[in-house]
């Protein structure tokens, strides 16, 4: 069998996977409605980041289920859960364990065996993460981006599939330690949780003050998941939507020769490379999710606010006039066409001719 039946044969397999993937995100988002009323854009986001193997921050006030959602995500998928309560006397080994001593009773011998900690799990909760120092903000994002910890100079893998989905509550900021913009980077995604709409807000009365509390099937498993995000690695996506997000990401920075006036204006710190990397991955999902083996502009577009808006630092006279990260993202969308052929490969923009 020559390279070319392989890849068609690949290709195959991959489309009834998408097929598979669509199907199971619809049951996904049935199952998760069974206990979550609403906030739809944060579930599919939320699944995005985990089908693209990344980590995500969901801020907003407390009361919105955020804890429930991951909950409810980690039950749906068939995943191992642990729950991290973030507070200012949390330490290292708190979170990823620590070696103890044992002695063999037979023959006297002492060693140290490693107990596990509560990053060992599939899916973690990492709730207030700016509630605790940075020390042990750093053990947990170590964990995030080398999968493994590493007590006594020896290494523990953690569990694949692996997602931190980090919480902060936006108010109350006294007593806190915010993450620098350096360890957020690490983070795929932060997405707002939304107070609910009015019918939404009745429903979530409604069904959490009766008896009954509905049950959640499992979609999918690990082996699925890890497959799936294989897939999503798999997709091919084209040069125009590459020139696309870099177009979006390198107006951000100030020393670009081609940052609008606005950036210069608002802006104190832009995107790094990262982000390029996580609007393509985003992008790549969202279409799978859709039903689509192929990424367009648009995909990369619905996934700009979640994946820039925390990597965009706005300066002191910015924040005094309500310019908000999403705000700059929203004018750099609104400027940036989309249209094929528009983007140079050297990050120019070319008019487009209309007859």
């Amino acid at each position: 069998m020559n390279d070319t039946s392989l890849a068609s044969g690949r290709a195959a397999e991959d489309m009834k996977a998408v097929e598979r993937l669509a199907e199971g995100f619809d049951r996904l988002r049935s199952q998760i409605a069974r206990v979550i009323v609403g906030q739809e854009h944060v579930v599919e986001e939320l699944l995005i980041a985990v089908f693209s193997r990344g980590h995500a921050i969901l801020e907003g006030v407390p009361g919105l289920a955020k804890t429930l959602l991951v909950n409810t995500l980690a039950r749906a998928l068939s995943l191992a859960f642990s729950r991290i309560q973030f507070t200012p006397d949390l330490m290292p080994s708190d979170i990823t364990g620590t070696e103890v001593m044992q002695e063999d009773r037979a023959s006297g011998t002492r060693s140290f065996r490693f107990l596990k900690g509560p990053v060992f799990a599939n899916v973690i909760l990492a709730d207030e993460i700016n509630r605790t120092p940075p020390k042990t903000q750093a053990a947990l994002l170590e964990s995030m981006q080398e999968r493994q910890v590493t007590v006594g100079g020896v290494r523990h893998p953690l569990p694949d599939p692996f997602f931190v989905l980090a919480t902060q509550n936006p108010i109350e900021q006294e007593g806190t330690y915010p993450l620098p913009e350096a360890q957020q980077d690490r983070f795929m995604f932060k997405i707002f949780v939304k107070y609910p709409s009015w019918p939404e807000e009745f429903n979530v009365i409604r069904r959490t003050t009766e008896e009954e509390e509905p049950g959640v099937e499992p979609v999918f498993g690990a082996p699925e998941i890890l497959e799936l995000q294989r897939i999503v690695r798999r997709v091919p996506v084209s040069d125009h939507v590459v020139r696309y997000a870099m177009k979006l990401v390198r107006q951000t920075r100030l020393d670009e020769g081609d940052a609008p006036d606005f950036i210069r204006d608002a802006v104190a710190w832009g995107a790094g490379p990262r982000a390029c990397q996580f609007l393509i991955l985003g992008g790549k999902a969202k279409a799978l999710l859709s039903s689509r083996y192929h990424v367009s502009t648009d995909d990369v577009r619905a996934v700009a606010h979640p994946v820039l808006r925390h990597r965009i630092l706005v300066n002191f006279h910015a924040e005094a006039q309500g310019i908000t990260p999403d705000s700059i993202v929203d004018k750099l969308l609104e400027i940036t066409p989309a249209q094929e052929g528009t983007i140079t490969e050297n990050g120019e923009l070319r008019k487009v001719l209309r007859s």
